[in-house]
């Protein structure tokens, strides 16, 4: 089931780039030409969605073979898939299976390399995605969070309940949000609070919250927190998650504290897309 909402997903991508016809394909190949391509990396990276994109072509006809998984670590000229087919098809999917390899890769590999950075110094801590996603591609871009070893947090709306700023002006307060949840919402979902400074923390801590997002505090104020909690001894009733402008170069200094998930929006909106290349490598019939 899964696999066919995908399938539809990026068939409707491939009916943006090709609404009638391929007219340059067209012109110059004729029908029964049938070729034998692989896509190559250009790149060293991590390999992410690859098994969907076997999946369409295969759903389309071709004749397609991975030889990496999801999650791999490749050097660069390495073949990552082979297509089999009519070439007509083959170049009309070019693009679309490209895009989408580069651009999860990338993610999978930038989330890689923060995971490995921060193993060095805390192998506790989690680091993780945010909704921060492209309209269209929340599930291509989670799946590459997780294939280059990092947490998804939430895929939508439905998963969690977080309470966050404009949620609090509205209500009134975090406690006034709180007793509403305690008679509204389903027991299955986690409460989460975000908050902004050591004292909004603390009082979350105190009403009984499940998770606290520091967000966009600096670490000297996170280490505040963690403090407070501690004498309190509330430390361990709850889960602590930093965000808001987690970068590659100030991550550490957040991984070196006693935090339990920091969650970077930048891994899937600022990551830099793999380099990679369909080449026709034979043509086996005219």
């Amino acid at each position: 089931m899964v696999q066919e909402v995908v399938f539809r997903k990026l068939l409707s991508f491939l009916e943006e780039d090709i609404p009638f016809r391929d007219v340059t394909t067209d012109v110059l190949i004729p029908e029964n030409v049938v070729v034998r391509a692989h896509v190559i990396a250009k790149q060293s990276c991590v390999i992410a969605c690859i098994d969907d994109i076997v999946y369409f072509l295969e759903r389309l006809g071709l004749h397609a073979k991975e030889f990496v998984r999801d999650g791999a670590e490749v050097e660069k000229g390495s073949v990552l898939l082979e297509v089999v087919g009519p070439a007509r098809v083959v170049l009309g999917v070019e693009r679309l299976i490209l895009n989408m390899l580069m651009h999860c890769s990338g993610i999978a590999t930038e989330v890689r390399k923060l995971v490995k950075l921060v193993e060095k110094v805390n192998n506790k801590v989690r680091v993780a995605a945010t909704r921060k996603t492209l309209p269209g591609l929340r599930y291509f871009e989670k799946k590459a969070v997780l294939a280059g070893g990092g947490d998804t947090h939430r895929y939508s709306l439905s998963d969690a309940i977080l309470i966050k700023d404009n949620h609090v002006k509205i209500v009134g307060s975090v406690r006034e949000a709180l007793e509403i949840i305690k008679n509204k919402a389903s027991f299955v979902h986690k409460v989460e609070v975000e908050t902004s400074t050591v004292e909004e923390a603390i009082k979350a801590a105190d009403i009984g919250v499940d998770i606290i997002m520091l967000d966009n505090m600096k670490p000297e104020e996170v280490a505040k927190v963690l403090e407070e909690l501690r004498r309190r001894g509330l430390r361990e009733k709850v889960l602590i998650e930093v965000s808001g402008g987690i970068t590659p170069e100030n991550i550490l200094e957040y991984a070196k504290l006693d935090v339990d998930v920091i969650s970077c929006g930048y891994i899937t909106m600022s990551s830099k897309a793999i380099d990679m290349s369909l080449e026709v490598v034979e043509v086996i019939k005219k």
